[in-house]
């Protein structure tokens, strides 16, 4: 008798990665309207409401991505720990960018995790590629969004460097 039924794997990796965007939403909520509004932003800087659902259709991608590597390498095994083990480094760099940028305040550290998280799903993709090509090509719209923000957080902390 099978005790986990067989769509489990796939909702549960797909879900994970908004365990860290739902965490981190009450920090973003918390700070939008007072710190964040205030900072001077560039002219291409996105609304604040395009933020949620692309970090949303992102993170599905990104879980429904290293679920189709676990399914491939057979689960949690000697095979799956680099490709598994990047794509869990990247996720916590990923989730800490909030805390970091919007919690702290920190403009500057964000902008190194933004890179430090853009170089892990690199990282994360290649080595996926040989594993299954969807899951690496999944991919390809978060590493665009990821140079995008970190574009974007370096033009925020260049601009408001002075600011407390």
């Amino acid at each position: 008798m099978e005790v986990v039924p067989a769509w489990a794997p796939a909702v549960g990796f797909t879900l994970l990665p908004h365990t860290g965007g739902f965490l981190g939403s009450n920090i973003t909520k918390r700070e939008i309207p007072t710190w964040y509004q205030t900072l001077q932003k560039p002219s291409w800087c996105p609304p604040n409401w395009v933020f949620a659902p692309v970090w949303g259709t992102l993170y599905t991608s990104m879980g429904y991505s290293s679920y189709l590597v676990w399914k491939e390498l057979g689960g949690f095994n000697e095979k799956s720990v680099v490709p598994l083990g990047l794509y869990a480094g990247n996720l916590a760099l990923n989730w800490a960018w909030t805390p970091i940028f919007f919690g702290a305040h920190k403009m500057g550290w964000g902008l190194v995790t933004l890179l430090l998280t853009t170089g892990t799903a690199t990282a994360t993709t290649v080595s996926w590629y040989n594993i299954n090509k969807t899951a690496a090509y999944l991919m390809v719209p978060y590493l665009a969004w990821l140079c995008l923000a970190s574009a974007l957080n370096y033009r925020i902390w260049k601009d408001n460097c002075n600011k407390k």
